[in-house]
């Protein structure tokens, strides 16, 4: 299966640090890898409804069509890699990254789709722009992403962290960068709960 890569940038600008991180470590993929990236901001999704116990709804949700959120579900499912790019806004992901990741429930509660079997074993990753020199400050974001992996369980390839604040300075974090040119070279394996025996 040719690998397809979905980037979904979560960020409240564009080009900013962490996209300029994402899009460092994408330019060493390789050329026949498909690449498709999708800024949150272009399409909104609005706010998650947790419809599972309402009895007055059908019992089962039907597939979205027609808007926001099958677009970005036809591309969720069409990708062999997910890679969350969002900054570390208050120790996780951004707001409009949860809430994307809020709608993979409704995806799991539509039938028709079998979003746990589809994503099962695939690979999420993460790139992440911190404003810390402390990288355990990211912890939140990370356990977030790696948690949603090993739900489906999905392979997890980690997050790539960098330095920056103001615009462009993740371009002078030399060991981000040099992070960035292997990161997605690695195999990842299959992403686990901190509480799984091995």
């Amino acid at each position: 299966m040719t690998r397809s890569f979905l980037f979904v940038v979560g960020s409240a600008r564009r080009e900013g640090n962490t996209e300029i991180l994402a899009r460092k470590a994408a330019e060493q993929l390789p050329a026949e890898v498909e690449q498709r990236w999708i800024h949150l901001a272009d399409h909104p999704l609005p706010d998650f409804e947790d419809l599972r116990h309402d009895a007055t709804r059908p019992r089962a949700r039907t597939r979205p069509e027609g808007d926001q959120e099958a677009l970005l579900l036809d591309a969720t499912l069409a990708a062999t890699d997910i890679v969350i790019v969002s900054p570390l806004y208050w120790y996780s992901v951004s707001a409009t990254v949860k809430r994307y990741l809020d709608y993979w429930d409704a995806w799991l509660e539509t039938p028709e789709i079998a979003f746990q079997e589809s994503l099962k074993d695939r690979t999420l990753w993460g790139v992440t722009a911190l404003a810390h020199s402390e990288e355990e400050v990211a912890e939140p974001l990370i356990g977030t992403l790696n948690h949603t992996a090993a739900f489906f369980p999905m392979r997890f390839g980690g997050v790539l962290l960098g330095n920056g604040s103001r615009p462009g300075n993740v371009l002078d974090d030399e060991q981000a960068l040099l992070r960035a040119k292997t990161f997605f070279a690695q195999e990842p394996p299959l992403a686990r709960y901190p509480y799984d025996k091995a």
